[in-house]
């Protein structure tokens, strides 16, 4: 290789996919500028991207904080290939999961990647309130979106994001990171060479309903009753026009075209006096709604030397959701130092403070507590403000205000009076020892922290449909989450070959405990204390405690800087695993070519070839306490329950196989950066729950079991179309797939599906052996040889079916990424789309929209003649043949029974959408401006986040899960609150 002639570099385009170049001496000016990028991998380690034989991608923090989120991983949607944010549209603090590369297990706990800062691995787990979904009718209360350790980060503090994809890239994490990792490095001062900086971000954003349903307008309440004289007609209790028309949740009833009738009289709490004019209220769900809005303040100091660098910083956030009397205020404060002793010695230490604070969280699903429940019954021809006096006259915190059902709550008073409070305390932390032994031989030390103290309260007052007398709980949440790590590394050079060897360990132990305490009933209305309960519930803490060790070593041998080889062993002992068990080893290679040098390829045209390709067995483990039986803390105070599962003493870890190879390329002067990645993991043994009879006292067991197949392909694109001293344009696009498929299940299903998970007991998550996770199967229609819908012959509606069928699946085929950014001297303007194709999701609320005539597809039929609908279709003759249908049937009861709950398949809609997902212009002013007012930097912005949506689906937003408890399971909607559309104003300033 001529070192005199050529250099290497390594390009990053906007830090999004890192490639190796050769620099050629006669490059042009209007080439991309080359840095060397290094990204940091598993451990903590950074390494040069040209010798990874895995994909790594890198985002830097301009990034994150172009188009400013509550929730920082969000910034990621749509820019990195194969990485999906899963979040359940539960309110503003949005719990989030991030998905790479799809399912690789049967347990959905298994398959979100790990988050690390600072090298060390993060617990995002989430803390239900013990409910699910779907509510109604069971006297229980629903999930609250409390959020999880992911909204806890603030993205002022971050400096960058490596995206490890694949088990290959976080091997050395072991059972945490076989769903890939997601390595945060926050920012340390480094690099100010001498100078105190002192920086300022503020932005200001409004938050307002992207996409609403196809609400009608054009009927009122009522279920198609008629008069004495033959014509529909409404009465709100009995009257002199007849029977009470006026207790349904149905907009069935009478058409508006200016007739008058006895209507509600919110002076009277009762009947009107006199008929009154039966007009639609078109804004009586949407007003309800405001504009959310978030103000940030984040301040930072930060300085370096030759020995020492610090950073401090200060964010304060306020938020006021979109739905009244909801938000949170968070508060953070980050430091970090490194200094360095002497020659042979650094330390470095960091800290992270986070305080979440809200009054008040939407609760989520579908039951009465949820706005959302009230949006899906709210009638045309009710006036909203009819609600907002909250409480009857002379009845404050006794008797609310809901006229039409007693089974829905007033909307002001599940905003104003049903509260879910949480106050949480959030620290991680971390130091770092750095000692150099010899020249060639180091040693690391590094002992990381995770503290989390939380306070949540849920109150509910008096008179509600699940509380009459009220109800007041209590939860106090802690965890912590202890890593210590230890790491040997020696590094040296023989001839022409660079050679590197780590060895280390690991000690992970975590503990944490749930207390909950509940008053059944308030003996004094409005009073939220535990001794104001008529009855109460105290759940001591039930430990779940769980301890790791771990032995783990690398080695790196590279030729001429031309081939790389990485070779990775771990072991781990965990104690959720029997002691014959418990011990388990998984190794890892990984290689890389640069062809272009190796073959002397590069030129102008052709600048940099690299082939990689890696193979990794990754182990995972399981929960505490699955081995043994424990007992439970019982709703009667100081008693126990036997446990619902039965355990398993001979459980074995669940082992992950991934094989990974691609290609990454750059040509034309660096201007064009293309890479591919096909991908297949193999998971065995996999550690689930199967169902028992109830004969046995439990209702399920756990085994090891089932075995799946998870196969994709990515691509990116990032390419430079003009680059100039004045103009450039940059694009950047990605697109991946991903096909699961169900290699084996529990063989005690002997060919039957096994159940994974369901929700409301509509939609079920069967595994089948050739099938794919995500399949979803429920009821749906028959259909006759030629295809056509069956109808019963008797009653005009379709027929039953008796076995439920695959329905479709949660996940889509591909998904899609593009982002494009112009700079015109300190002008700079920047858009993303993203989205995905099929997936299909079932809804809930438009089930019960349609079934009650408020969507306006429901409008087909009803000025037929006698108000029926002929279902299009047919019949079955005796003799076995069909024929076509022609019995009608009344307009209300076709939706109802074509729509209904249990027919997942015409509730179930295609997710394909596109989305502008981000958009940003900014300023950055002049040197001669900012000289003059002595600061270093100024820039000014507009963003906004989902300005735009294209998609068929019904509902609020096509990127759909449910919150079930503390679960979000994909491709099920189960009263979604709306998406917000964002727009704000951001300006960043540096002295």
């Amino acid at each position: 290789m001529r070192k005199e002639t050529q250099k290497l570099f390594i390009l990053s385009l906007l830090g999004l996919v890192s490639v190796n170049v050769v620099a050629q001496q006669k490059a042009k000016r209007d080439t991309i500028k080359n840095i060397d990028e290094v990204v940091v991998t598993a451990l903590g380690i950074k390494r040069q991207d040209r010798s990874l034989g895995y994909v790594a991608e890198k985002i830097n923090s301009e990034e994150l904080l172009k188009t400013q989120n509550n929730n920082w991983s969000q910034a990621l949607e749509g820019k990195v290939a194969g990485l999906k944010i899963q979040t359940a549209g539960a309110g503003p603090l949005g719990s989030s999961i991030i998905k790479l590369r799809g399912d690789i297990s049967m347990n959905p706990d298994q398959n979100n990647a790990l988050i690390v800062i600072d090298g060390v691995p993060m617990n995002n787990n989430t803390t239900g309130t013990g409910f699910s979904a779907y509510g109604a009718g069971s006297k229980a209360d629903l999930p609250i979106d409390y959020g999880n350790g992911i909204n806890t980060v603030n993205p002022d503090d971050i400096e960058s994001i490596t995206v490890l994809k694949g088990s290959t890239a976080s091997a050395l994490y072991g059972s945490r990171g076989a769903g890939g990792a997601i390595m945060i490095t926050t920012k340390s001062g480094k690099g100010k060479k001498g100078k105190v900086q002192v920086s300022l971000n503020s932005y200001s954003s409004y938050d307002t309903v992207l996409k609403w349903p196809d609400y009608q307008y054009e009927y009122g309440q009522g279920t198609m009753q008629k008069d004495a004289g033959g014509n529909y007609f409404y009465s709100y209790g009995a009257s002199a026009d007849g029977i009470n028309t006026g207790g349904t949740s149905s907009a069935f009833g009478p058409k508006f075209a200016g007739q008058y009738y006895f209507q509600y009289d919110p002076t009277t709490e009762g009947q009107s006096a006199t008929r009154q004019l039966w007009r639609p209220y078109k804004d009586n769900i949407k007003d309800f709604w405001q504009t959310g809005t978030t103000f940030s303040n984040n301040i930072a100091i930060e300085a370096s030397n030759e020995n020492t660098s610090f950073r401090s910083s200060l964010t304060y956030l306020k938020n006021e959701w979109m739905m009244p009397n909801t938000g949170f205020n968070r508060f953070n404060a980050a430091f970090s130092v490194d200094h360095k002793l002497n020659e042979k010695l650094k330390i470095g230490i960091k800290l992270n403070y986070n305080k979440t604070k809200s009054d008040n969280l939407p609760a989520t699903g579908y039951s009465n507590q949820s706005i959302s429940y009230f949006m899906i019954f709210q009638n045309p021809n009710v006036d909203l403000s009819w609600y907002k006096p909250i409480w009857k006259v002379g009845k404050d915190q006794v008797e609310q205000i809901h006229p039409f059902s007693s089974f829905i709550d007033n909307p002001y008073l599940i905003a104003y009076e049903m509260l879910n409070g949480v106050d949480k305390n959030f620290i991680t932390g971390n130091v770092n020892i750095n000692y150099k032994i010899t020249k060639n031989f180091d040693v690391m030390l590094r002992s990381g922290m995770e503290l989390t103290n939380e306070e949540r309260t849920q109150k509910r007052p008096w008179n509600t449909a699940n509380y009459l007398q009220g109800m007041y709980r209590e939860q106090h949440v802690k965890l912590m989450d202890l890593n210590n790590d230890i790491l040997f590394t020696y590094r040296n050079k023989f001839n022409d070959f660079d050679f590197s060897a780590s060895a280390g360990g690991n000690i992970r132990y975590t503990e944490y405990t749930m207390n909950d305490y509940l008053a059944e009933g308030l003996q004094k209305p409005g009073l939220y204390t535990m001794p104001n309960g008529i009855s109460t519930i105290i759940k001591f803490a039930k430990p779940s405690d769980k301890q790791v060790n771990s032995a783990y070593a690398l080695t790196t041998l590279s030729y001429k800087n031309l081939a790389f080889l990485d070779l990775t062993a771990r072991n781990d002992w965990s104690s959720t695993l029997p002691k014959e068990n418990r011990s388990y080893f998984y190794p890892s290679v990984a290689t890389s070519f640069i062809l272009s040098d190796i073959f002397n390829l590069a030129s102008d045209k052709f600048n940099y070839w690299k082939l990689r390709a890696s193979w990794s067995k990754v182990g995972n483990d399981t929960n505490p306490y699955q081995l043994i039986k424990y007992y439970n803390n019982s709703d009667f105070t100081g008693s126990v329950e036997s446990p619902a599962t039965y355990p398993n003493p001979n459980l074995r870890p669940n082992m992950i196989t991934n094989i990974e190879a691609g290609m990454d390329f750059t040509i034309l002067k660096n201007r064009i950066n293309y890479t591919i990645t096909a991908y297949q993991n193999n998971s065995k043994d996999q550690i689930v729950t199967i169902p028992v009879l109830w004969e046995t006292g439990y209702s399920g067991r756990v085994i090891n079991a089932g075995e799946v197949r998870n196969r994709g392909l990515e691509m990116t694109l990032n390419t430079y179309p003009v680059k100039n001293k004045n103009f450039s344009w940059s694009v950047n696009a990605n697109w991946s797939m991903n096909r699961n498929k169900i290699l084996s299940i529990p063989a005690e299903f002997q060919g039957e599906p096994y159940t994974m998970g369901s929700v409301g007991g509509v939609v079920y998550f069967n595994a089948v052996v050739g099938g794919s996770l995500g399949d979803m199967y429920g009821y749906g229609l028959m259909y006759s040889p030629d295809g056509q819908v069956i109808f019963n012959a008797t009653d005009g509606l379709t027929a039953k079916p008796t076995q439920m069928k695959k329905i479709g699946n949660a996940y889509p085929e591909w998904r899609a990424g593009l982002q494009n950014e112009f700079r015109y001297k300190g002008i700079t303007v920047s858009f993303s789309f993203d989205g995905q194709y099929k997936g299909m999701a079932y809804s809930q609320s438009h089930h019960k929209m349609t079934e009650q005539g408020k969507l306006e597809h429901t409008l087909i039929g009803r000025d037929n003649p006698g108000g029926l609908i002929v279902g299009a279709g047919v019949v079955q003759n005796p003799d076995g043949s069909f024929s076509p249908n022609t019995k009608g049937v009344l307009a209300s009861a076709y939706y109802a029974d074509y729509y209904r709950r249990a027919n997942v398949e015409t509730n179930t809609f295609d997710t394909s959408f596109i989305k502008l997902r981000d958009a940003r212009i900014a300023y950055t002013f002049p040197k001669s401006v900012t000289e003059q007012l002595k600061i270093t930097d100024l820039t000014i912005a507009l963003f906004g986040r989902n300005l735009w949506m294209w998609s068929k689906f019904p509902l609020f937003d096509p990127e759909v899960a449910t919150l079930n408890d503390n679960q979000i399971t994909p491709g099920v909607e189960m009263g979604q609150l709306p998406t917000a559309r964002t727009v704000g104003i951001q300006l960043n300033v540096k002295f």
